[in-house]
């Protein structure tokens, strides 16, 4: 199962433990899915994670695993053009991600934009929580 996290539930996963974010991440962790991801998320990743209100929040040694960890273990894929779908134009990229990579499932907490469209080609959007149901916890 492929499976795409955007970057808010990768950076909830740091700040909140025993979560629906960070029992995905850890699901991952332990192999029960592969994760996809691609250069341009993890440029949002740290860029979010070098926030200053995030500073005294996360560890820079949790931050920095995390981003490595993806790198090294997870799909990854070149960036794409972006489709133009998004009410949010800084989401496309993870449509266009969902789109390249064929994945079965892109995971946000945008109810605003992303949640709202349900699913990009054959790849369903839902939240951390409906997945973890999926998973069966």
């Amino acid at each position: 199962m492929r499976i795409i996290l955007d970057t808010n539930l990768l950076v909830s996963a740091l700040l909140n433990r025993g979560t629906p974010p960070r029992q995905l991440y850890d699901h991952w962790r332990q192999g029960r899915f592969a994760l996809v991801s691609c250069e341009a998320q993890l440029l949002e990743l740290r860029a979010v994670l070098e926030r200053p209100s995030f500073s005294g929040r996360i560890k820079k040694s949790e931050a920095g695993s995390m981003v490595n960890g993806i790198r090294r273990l997870a799909l990854m894929y070149p960036s794409t053009p972006a489709p133009e779908v998004s009410t949010d134009p800084s989401d496309d990229y993870l449509l266009g991600l969902a789109e390249v990579s064929r994945a079965d499932f892109l995971v946000t907490g945008d109810k605003g934009h992303l949640l709202r469209l349900g699913h990009r080609g054959p790849t369903r959007i839902l939240t951390a929580r409906e997945l973890i149901t999926l998973l069966g916890g």
